[in-house]
């Protein structure tokens, strides 16, 4: 197969694996209430698909810390977008192939969750290993494309339902996996750069010694939660608690959170060079928990629905920076850091949405209640930045005590 010689292509790649990533994670809950109708699935059922998902992606994370650097990074990215475009055309096929829907949706989401953790691990090492410069503007840049997808998936998804009906949603998951069919096909042609850091790699020992790292650990399990118990949840809320038509729900829940996630790490990318990513991150933490207690506490669904959106910009340089503290603070953390921690913001990726989906079904008290609980999120994550001040020194293979 013909090589690319230009690192641009390896970044546009890279920019398609996120948007294949946002339609892995946010095709399936728009089609929440459709599965509950047509399969008669209870809210435990599905919240069992959100917790599936991003356990399976937390279990891919963990094994590719190891993994990844002995099989390589091309072999990998292009196993990803394999796995992604079977579970995305097995999500269309398998539920219909035995009386019990349930069993094939779920294979499905464990197929295409195994695409979308190999992407999550692969693509900032893969990024920051370009001869760009501001690589943290690099790295925001780059996390803003899953939201971008993420309101194409929405956007697309809508038109299509509203010109073809809803119940041809097996058409729209079979044409949702060409894109990551298709991008496997182009990671196979685009350089690949060895990864950055100047030294050896920590090993992985040495890595868990770091005090700096477990920090960082918290913090994504933090960021992973407070994004994803909102975004997974919005197109529901928006239905049931709020009692709008779905159209209106998508657009003004899960699209708009993802508009305005996208947007907050556009700018992040613009003005990096001006304003301190600490700073950043904490005043973007107090954002995030105003707008968990305006949208499970108000009565007004307008405001409810505001805070959902503003949720999306609050949260938006939540990943992406930690990722590029993680790059400051272990500048040898190699593979591993960012396949463990990429394990940690999927285990709040999947902590999340399953403390508010159990949480609104064991209450009785619907999802209002389930996101006021998940308001401790961005609470951790405003009194994890600080401890990040004092870890102020590069740890390198050259230094790795505890």
């Amino acid at each position: 197969m013909p090589r690319l010689q230009s690192y641009t292509h390896t970044i546009t790649a890279s920019y398609l694996g996120y948007i294949t990533q946002a339609v892995v994670n946010n095709f399936a809950p728009l089609l929440f209430l459709t599965f509950a109708a047509d399969f008669q699935l209870s809210l435990q059922q599905l919240t069992l698909l959100t917790t599936l998902n991003f356990a399976v992606q937390l279990l891919v994370d963990l094994l590719s810390a190891r993994l990844v650097d002995r099989i390589g990074y091309r072999i990998c990215a292009v196993a990803a977008h394999i796995f992604a475009a079977l579970g995305l055309a097995g999500l269309a096929v398998f539920p219909f192939l035995s009386p019990n829907p349930y069993p094939g949706i779920l294979a499905a989401v464990v197929l295409y969750a195994m695409g979308g953790g190999l992407i999550e691990v692969l693509i900032s090492p893969i990024v920051e290993s370009c001869p760009t410069k501001q690589k943290e503007a690099a790295m925001s840049l780059l996390h803003s494309f899953y939201c971008w997808g993420q309101v194409f998936v929405v956007l697309a998804s809508t038109l299509f339902f509203r010109l073809a009906g809803i119940s041809h949603w097996r058409v729209l998951a079979l044409l949702w996996a060409l894109l990551p069919a298709l991008n496997g096909l182009y990671f196979a042609m685009v350089p690949i750069f060895p990864p950055v850091g100047g030294s050896e790699p920590l090993s992985l020992g040495n890595l868990l010694r770091q005090k700096v790292f477990w920090i960082l650990a918290v913090l994504m399990v933090a960021a992973g939660a407070s994004e994803l118990a909102m975004s997974q949840w919005a197109s529901a809320f928006a239905e049931t608690a709020l009692h709008i038509t779905k159209t209106a729900g998508d657009l003004a829940g899960p699209c708009a959170f993802a508009l305005l996630m996208g947007t907050a790490r556009a700018l992040y990318a613009k003005f990096a060079d001006r304003l301190p990513l600490p700073a950043a991150l904490m005043g973007s933490a107090g954002l995030c928990l105003a707008c968990y207690l305006l949208t499970s506490l108000s009565a007004n669904p307008v405001l409810s629905l505001i805070g959902c959106a503003v949720c999306g910009f609050s949260v938006g340089i939540f990943w992406p920076g930690t990722f590029s503290l993680a790059a400051q603070a272990l500048p040898a953390g190699g593979t591993s850091m960012y396949a463990l921690l990429a394990l940690a913001g999927d285990m709040g990726c999947s902590l999340g949405p399953t403390l508010v989906g159990f949480a609104a079904s064991a209450s009785g008290k619907g999802l209002p209640f389930g996101l006021l609980l998940a308001s401790f999120f961005p609470v951790l994550l405003f009194l994890g930045v600080p401890q990040m001040k004092r870890q102020n020194h590069p740890v390198t293979n050259a230094g790795t005590g505890g």
